[in-house]
């Protein structure tokens, strides 16, 4: 037997596998299991944070002039993950009748993991629509244990009360396109890309795959469904959307995102300049081989970033059984519509990733590498399958029974846990510990009106001392992150110092103006 009819067949046995999906009170076992063991792990991180992340004081300060200052909040940054923070503040605060700064820390924290607990709902009955309940199931437990998104996970961070919606939304059209366009799906799948838009624009995503394949069900009526079916399906998805960024967008006074609105008009003004500068006649050769060096330059390390950040948020060893289940169910999946719709949305967002590299941000965030990587893991699963299949078929073939070839399934995941394991536990922040202790040293050495410059805000928000705007007039107190050897600066005294962390490289010193 050949190599190609030996993987047909395989592909027929992995493929029969999801012809008998779990049932009801399997589909609650598995979310239950998944649910409890995230919950554990995000509990655990948040009790050891050291420090929050950088945008996480973003957020939480955001939060804290909602109730005083809210459409200037509106018109500067989405609001909805700070408006989440403020609520789940003033429930904390009510049953605990605390109201200090680390209850607003663990205010966001807990937004964060509660969305998301919730969004594996969504997602285990994406991959149970894709793979079957019980790779579906794998997949997500090997998701709830890669460190980078754990962290994300238990931090104040936007990114997994985005996701909610985004998968949540993204299941809604999974849902109406399998089963004839239902309505109310649509416009559920609407009411989440409002919702995740006032919290990350990014999720308006979900109305361009609802009206691409509502357009297409407008256009091929005898093969999918009823023209007016489709036609109120398409009213309702636009309905939900507006219902809650029609508000937003009319508070902030603007229709596209601040970024989008930015790229614009740089390229405008990009394009009037190169056109009113008159040294480009005499240049009118050399420009554009030197333009698209520059270009091709950017775009290369956009695509290597992204193809990092994607490997090590995998931690590598889940990257060829990712590229493999992608490949397999692309290849050899029945379920066009479903694969159609996948394809759209790994489309979509690895253009926004390019476009975010190339344009914004050169060292991207893993953060945003979550979505993609969130709603394709079942791949990972499929993957690891086949590769198990794969090696004992070569090496006994046809001696080895199901079980033994489910056993070596489950090897390879607990192997690829078990590499997660050191990672995955870490306290969030240990490695700028010294910023922690340099706030509370400033918290208390120092009198509350003190102003105190920092090179991190985080000092400033830990210590509940108002950060400096002009560091050589108005501020006392002075952080310094200093490298080994570094000498003090001239005109300050040295008070306290610490290392940044245990690598024992950098040094946090407080300085105090004479």
């Amino acid at each position: 037997m050949d190599g190609t009819s030996s993987f047909k067949k395989l592909n027929i046995m992995v493929n029969n596998r999801n012809t008998n999906p779990p049932d009801r009170k399997q589909d609650f076992i598995y979310v239950a299991i998944l649910l409890a063991i995230a919950a554990g792990i995000g509990i655990y991180l948040i009790a050891t944070t050291v420090l929050i992340a950088k945008d996480g004081v973003f957020y939480i300060e955001q939060a804290q002039k909602l109730s005083s200052k809210s459409i200037d909040v509106i018109q500067k940054h989405p609001p909805g993950y700070p408006f989440l923070i403020f609520v789940a503040y003033k429930l904390i605060s009510f049953f605990s009748g605390s109201s200090s700064t680390y209850t607003w820390i663990y205010s966001a924290q807990s937004v964060t993991l509660l969305c998301r607990l919730l969004s594996l709902i969504p997602l285990y009955f994406i991959g149970k629509m894709l793979v079957g309940g019980r790779k579906s199931f794998w997949a997500i437990l090997i998701l709830i244990f890669l460190p980078h998104f754990a962290e994300f996970g238990s931090d104040a961070l936007r990114d997994w009360p985005h996701f909610f919606f985004l998968a949540f939304g993204f299941w809604a059209i999974l849902w109406g396109a399998k089963n004839r366009n239902c309505c109310w799906s649509f416009g559920l799948a609407g009411l989440c890309a409002g919702l995740g838009y006032v919290i990350r624009p990014e999720c308006a995503q979900l109305i361009i795959y609802g009206m691409i394949w509502l357009g297409y069900c407008f256009l091929r009526p005898a093969v999918t469904t009823a023209r007016k079916r489709t036609t109120l399906a398409l009213i309702m998805i636009v309905l939900g959307f507006l219902l809650p960024a029609g508000p937003y967008t009319k508070a902030r006074g603007a229709v596209l995102p601040t970024k989008i609105r930015g790229l614009i008009n740089a390229f405008s003004v990009e394009e009037q300049s190169y056109k009113s500068n008159e040294l480009n006649r005499c240049l009118e050769e050399q420009l554009p081989t030197k333009y698209m060096a520059e270009n091709s330059n950017v775009s290369f390390d956009a695509l290597y970033n992204i193809y990092k950040d994607i490997g090590e948020s995998l931690i590598w060893i889940f990257m060829l059984p990712w590229f493999i289940g992608a490949f397999h169910y692309f290849r050899y999946s029945d379920a066009k519509k479903e694969k159609f719709l996948m394809s759209l949305f790994i489309a979509v967002n690895i253009t926004l990733l390019f476009l975010r590299s190339t344009n914004f941000d050169r060292a991207m965030s893993k953060r945003y590498v979550l979505p993609i990587l969130a709603l394709t893991i079942f791949y990972v699963a499929t993957g690891l399958e086949l590769l198990s299949h794969k090696i004992l078929n070569q090496r006994w073939n046809s001696r080895i029974s199901n079980s033994q070839k489910r056993a070596w399934f489950y090897a390879l995941v607990v192997i690829g846990l078990c590499i997660c394991m050191p990672k995955l536990f870490r306290p969030i922040g240990a490695d700028k510990d010294g910023y922690l202790k340099a706030a509370n040293w400033l918290k208390e050495n120092t009198c509350k009106k003190d102003i105190v410059a920092v090179p991190d805000k985080r000092i400033g928000f830990y210590a509940d001392r108002k950060r400096a705007e002009k560091p050589e007039k108005s501020a006392r107190y002075v952080v310094k992150n200093l490298e080994n050897g570094e000498e003090t600066p001239a005109g300050i005294t040295e008070v306290w110092s610490t290392y940044l962390n245990k690598k024992k490289k950098n040094k946090v010193v407080i300085y105090q103006k004479i």
